[in-house]
C-alpha cells in the first residue's frame, strides 16, 4: 500500500470540497437542522420539569454521536459515487491504485470530515444550548473511535452493494443507516426495544456505544462492559465488510459491470 497513491486521492477528494460551495454547506446544513431541532425538543421537554425525566438532555449527546456514525458510512460512499457520477471510476482503477488506498483515501477524507463537523456541533450545542459535548472526557475517544469504526464498515457494504447492481442501489447509500438506526438504541436505552428487537441490537455495535456514552453522562464512567463488545463487533465487522467489499468488486470486473459504472 502505497501512501503517495492513498495522499493522491486524498488531494483529490479535498479539491471536491475546497471548490464547491454546495458540497461544503451539504456537510454542515443537515447536522446543524438535526442538531436544533432535538435541541428545542430537549429544552422543551427539561421545562416541563418532574413530568419528564432529565434523561432527555442525552438526546443531544445521541445526535452528535449519530452523524459521527452517518458521515463515517457517507464518506466511503459518496466519495465512490462522485467518481461515478464524474465518469472518473475507470480512470482511477486504470491506474496502479489498488483498492486498499482507494478505500483508505475515503477513510482520512471522512476523518478530516467528521472531525470539522462534530467541532461545530459541540461549538453549537455549547452556544445555544449550555451542554458541553467535552463533558464526558476521555470516554470520548473510544466511543468516537468505534462508531467511526462501524461507520466505514456500513459504507464499505453499502459501496460494494452499489458495485454489484449499479445506481439503481445508490439510494442505500442514505437508507442503509437509518435502517440500523431504530435498533442500535441510538436515542433511548435498548431496554425499551421488544425483546426480538434487543437480540439483534446486541449485535450491533452502536448499541453498545449508545448505552455506553448514556452511562458516562449519567456520571457511571465508561463501561468496560460496552466497550469490550463495541470493539469485538466492530473487528468482525470490518473483517467481514472489507471480504465483502472485495468479492463484490471482482465480480463487478468480472461481469464488466465496472466499466459500465464508469461510462454511465
Amino acid at each position: 500500500m502505497s501512501w503517495k497513491r492513498i495522499s493522491a486521492l486524498v488531494l483529490r477528494y479535498s479539491f471536491l470540497y475546497t471548490r464547491s460551495v454546495p458540497r461544503v454547506a451539504e456537510m454542515f446544513f443537515w447536522p446543524v437542522m438535526d442538531l436544533l431541532v432535538w435541541g428545542f425538543i430537549t429544552v422543551y421537554l427539561t421545562s416541563l420539569n418532574n413530568r419528564v425525566p432529565t434523561t432527555v438532555t442525552f438526546f443531544l449527546g445521541s445526535m452528535i454521536f449519530w452523524d459521527i456514525l452517518y458521515r463515517a458510512q457517507q464518506a466511503v460512499t459518496i466519495s465512490f459515487l462522485e467518481d461515478i457520477w464524474a465518469r472518473n471510476l475507470l480512470n482511477i482503477f486504470v491506474t496502479p491504485v489498488r483498492v486498499g488506498e482507494f478505500i483508505a483515501a475515503t477513510y482520512v477524507v471522512g476523518f478530516v470530515k467528521i472531525l470539522i463537523t462534530v467541532a461545530i456541533l459541540a461549538g453549537l450545542a455549547l452556544w445555544f444550548y449550555s451542554w458541553n459535548l467535552f463533558q464526558m472526557g476521555f470516554a470520548l475517544i473510544p466511543l468516537f473511535a468505534n462508531l467511526l469504526l462501524m461507520g466505514w464498515a456500513v459504507g464499505m457494504i453499502t459501496t460494494g452493494l452499489i458495485l454489484r447492481w449499479g445506481q439503481s442501489a445508490e439510494a442505500l447509500a442514505w437508507g442503509i443507516p437509518f435502517l440500523i438506526q431504530p435498533a442500535a438504541a441510538v436515542f433511548y436505552p435498548l431496554s425499551v426495544l421488544p425483546g426480538w428487537v434487543q437480540v439483534i441490537a446486541r449485535g450491533i455495535p452502536a448499541t453498545y456505544v449508545f448505552e455506553g456514552m448514556r452511562d458516562v453522562l449519567a456520571g457511571k464512567g465508561l463501561s468496560s462492559y460496552y466497550l469490550g463488545w463495541a470493539f469485538g463487533l466492530n473487528i468482525v465487522y470490518l473483517i467481514g465488510a472489507g471480504l465483502f467489499f472485495n468479492w463484490m468488486f471482482d465480480i463487478a470486473r468480472t461481469k464488466g459491470l465496472l466499466a459500465k459504472l464508469g461510462t454511465q
